[in-house]
């Protein structure tokens, strides 16, 4: 097939594959965007229209970071060199004392040359390049062996799919950490909260919870980073220190360690040491201490390995920042989707260069848990220097009479009735007219991520609301230039800029504005699942829990959530004012089956079970782009069951719902047979 496809096309293709790569290193290593999000998205959309045109993939295209049907668990992987974990120092004169170490080991009194980098604190893995291309991704398990995540972390941006530069060797094991980074470690517990689920206890649970998904999609909506620092076994290059590891790391487009320094001498090690530690406060993802290595390789070697450790390397762990203070009281902050937050008000502590006034509590289990009680004198660390959290509680001093802290029954905004649903961790107000969700459900439309309104962040709905010009987010589409002169903070340009901005957001996409819309439980990645699955926004009207169930992907908590919005007359009445009225354009560039949708598969479902000749990955695609819907499970309404060979359990469940099965090749003959039926529509 690749002979047929004219040489400029190849051009084409290998040029926005080179160039999409570029970009997505720059964005997601450098942290140096060079081009807007909207040039992107231009560029993908092209590929992806070649690719699907000439049937032509690259290996190293980025169009195949996701795609990959959930697992049903993960393969283990024997590492080829073991992932030896390292030996900790908690003060200065244990550095000291390994410097020591390493010196009588090699038979030298000479200062060695070390490297220092930040501690990150995320999950191991180990990455095998072959020829340049990503071959397999594991964990580090128990150093030997690990679980084979190759398709999570794919959908890694900041990880190459294919090496760059001059020196590419024959294979590599590129060795590093995967991580989160704090904000949006925030921001996915908030989300996890809201949606009745546990929070996560620290970013790297977050990053490991991420990392180890059966969905590939679900790793996919998180935004996770790594950090190189070593490598395993290789073939065909060669590097003489860790100095120039690092550095060919960062040439073949690797993201690196964000500080790095070579220095000689333990004492400009501790330098460099204290050089991070100033720096903690100012990174963007969680450290707990600083990795010291010996630079040279050939001395690495020399000093050897103990039974699970190197001897020359350690790390350095860093004390975590904590405070004690007193809990002055405990309340509850409600989110746009009616959560209920527990948080604490302190007494004002420094802790590592800041005053902590105030801490999540994360959930009302937690406070029952830990026995947080108004009063009490407690420890709170900063987590990675960023997030305050409640560590323990100093019952000796506890005061007399002080009482358990229970659940709130009524919403500190607007005194309606609070209710949890079994087995969810969250608290909610159930009020439709409670201020504080009102609030934060037209700060969520409004976001970067919704309508992408700029210039009406929180400060301003707050203000537009309590002047009553807002009372609901359709209402930010009656706004008019007059009504804002009359506000502070709002002279000419400003208002101007305001309208101009509301204006532009009218055009949109179905997969924006479903997550603007703030339906519980629906987050950026279900809303895009959403916009793939249904072409346009009245295709969803009184949509069943059957049809959604179907989708594969979709989970029941989130189909029970849309159904119920989705069959609602009053919220249909405002969608349909929002359109026909406010002039609303949403358009679908999502739709998975645009292609198809008069193939002959149309109006369709298939399950596939057992192995295919072909990848199941193409059967998948063959089916939806001949109109056709693949579910993940078999029920009443499919129409029917692909099986291959070694089918499993789907099998017996087809024939007892009288679902028909069918071959591969009875598929392929299908397809013929409908298209023959209604030839004029192809």
């Amino acid at each position: 097939m690749t002979d047929k496809i004219p040489q400029d096309i190849k051009t084409e293709m290998e040029k926005l594959v080179q160039e999409l790569n570029y970009h997505n290193y720059r964005y997601y290593v450098l942290d140096e965007p060079a081009i807007s999000d909207a040039e992107y998205d231009r560029m993908y959309r092209s590929l992806k229209e070649l690719e699907e045109k000439y049937n032509h993939i690259l290996p190293d295209s980025p169009t195949q970071r996701v795609g990959a049907p959930p697992l049903e668990k993960f393969r283990k992987v024997r590492h080829a060199e073991p992932m030896l974990s390292l030996d900790n120092a908690f003060s200065f004169d244990e550095l000291r004392e390994f410097d020591k170490r390493v010196k009588k080991l090699l038979g030298s009194g000479k200062d060695v040359e070390y490297t220092v980098e930040p501690k990150y604190d995320g999950l191991a893995m180990e990455i095998t390049y072959r020829k340049g291309l990503l071959l397999r991704a594991s964990t580090r398990g128990d150093g030997a062996e690990g679980e084979d995540v190759t398709h999570n972390i794919r959908t890694v941006k900041a990880v190459p799919l294919k090496i760059e530069g001059e020196r590419v060797p024959e294979e590599i094991d590129i060795r590093g950490e995967v991580y989160i980074d704090l904000d949006d470690f925030e921001r996915l517990n908030k989300q996890r909260t809201e949606a009745g689920e546990q929070p996560f206890a620290n970013p790297r649970n977050a990053a490991a919870g991420s990392v180890r998904q059966l969905d590939p999609a679900v790793t996919a909506s998180r935004r996770l980073y790594l950090a190189c620092y070593g490598i395993g076994s290789v073939k065909g290059i060669s590097f003489r220190s860790q100095e120039e590891l690092v550095a060919w790391l960062a040439e073949a487009r690797f993201p690196t360690p964000a500080t790095f320094s070579a220095v000689s001498g333990i004492e400009k090690v501790i330098s460099a040491i204290t050089d991070i530690a100033e720096k903690r406060g100012s990174y963007t993802f969680e450290t707990d201490g600083a990795v010291v290595k010996v630079n040279d390789f050939g001395l690495q070697q020399r000093l050897g390995v103990k039974t699970r450790e190197p001897r020359w390397a350690i790390a350095y762990k860093f004390r975590a920042h904590q405070g004690v203070t007193r809990v002055l009281d405990i309340q509850g902050s409600v989110g746009r989707t009616g959560v209920i937050t527990p948080f604490a008000v302190f007494e004002p502590v420094r802790i590592g260069g800041v005053t902590v006034s105030r801490s999540t509590l994360h959930n009302w289990d937690e406070i029952e848990r830990k026995d947080i009680r108004k009063g009490d004198t407690v420890v709170v660390e900063r987590a990675g220097d960023v997030i305050p959290h409640v560590i323990s509680v100093d019952q000796s001093r506890r005061p007399g009479g002080s009482a358990k802290v229970v659940m709130p029954d009524k919403c500190p905004a607007c005194g309606s009735r609070v209710v949890r649903e079994e087995g969810e961790v969250a608290a909610r107000c159930v009020s439709l007219h409670c201020p504080a969700q009102v609030v934060e459900k037209i700060i969520h439309f409004a976001s970067r991520g919704g309508m992408d309104i700029e210039g009406l962040g929180e400060k301003n709905v707050e203000l537009l609301y309590l002047r009553g010009l807002i009372k609901h987010f359709e209402d930010i589409y009656r706004l008019r230039k007059e009504q804002l002169l009359e506000l502070p903070r709002f002279a000419d340009k400003s208002a101007q800029n305001l309208i101009s901005a509301i204006e532009r957001s009218k055009h949109t996409t179905l997969a924006r504005f479903l997550f603007a819309l703030g339906i519980i439980h629906v987050g950026e990645f279900a809303a895009r699942l959403l916009a793939r699955n249904f072409e346009n926004l009245k295709r969803l009207y009184h949509v069943s829990p059957e049809v959604l169930m179907n989708i594969r992907q979709m989970g029941e908590k989130i189909a029970s959530s849309l159904t119920t919005f989705f069959n609602d007359k009053k919220n249909l009445d405002l969608l349909d004012v929002m359109v026909r009225e406010l002039g609303l354009r949403i358009e679908n560039p999502d739709y998975a089956q645009k292609k198809g949708e008069k193939g002959p598969l149309r109006g369709l479902t298939f399950v596939i079970t057992g192995s295919m000749p072909r990848p199941r990955k193409e059967v998948e695609e063959l089916i939806e782009e001949s109109g056709g819907h693949v579910s993940s499970a078999v029920s009443g309404s499919t129409d029917y069951l692909v099986a291959g060979e070694d089918p499993g359990s789907k099998l017996a469940k087809a024939k007892g719902l009288g679902v028909k099965t069918i071959s591969y090749d009875s598929l392929l003959k299908l397809i013929h047979a409908k298209k023959e039926e209604h030839p004029r529509l192809f």
